[in-house]
C-alpha cells in the first residue's frame, strides 16, 4: 500500500510539470487558458506536499506500532 501512495505522489508532480510546460507555450497566444494551467500546478504542487507528509506520518506510525 505504502509504494502506490509513493507513486501517486509523483503523479502529481508530473502533472504539476506538464501545467508549467503548457503555461509557457500558452502564455502569449492564450492567457486565459495559461491562467487554467497556473491553478493546476499550484494545486498539483499543494496535492503533492499533502500526500508525502501523509505518507510519512503513516510510515511513522506503522513503525511506532511495530515497536511496541
Amino acid at each position: 500500500m505504502i509504494s502506490i501512495l509513493r507513486y501517486t505522489e509523483y503523479l502529481y508532480v508530473l502533472v504539476a510539470g506538464f501545467s508549467v510546460y503548457r503555461i509557457f507555450t500558452d502564455w502569449n497566444t492564450d492567457r486565459s487558458m495559461a491562467y487554467f494551467f497556473i491553478f493546476f500546478a499550484v494545486v498539483s504542487i499543494g496535492m503533492f506536499l499533502f500526500r508525502r507528509n501523509y505518507r510519512k506520518k503513516f510510515e511513522q506510525r506503522k513503525r511506532d506500532n511495530n515497536n511496541k
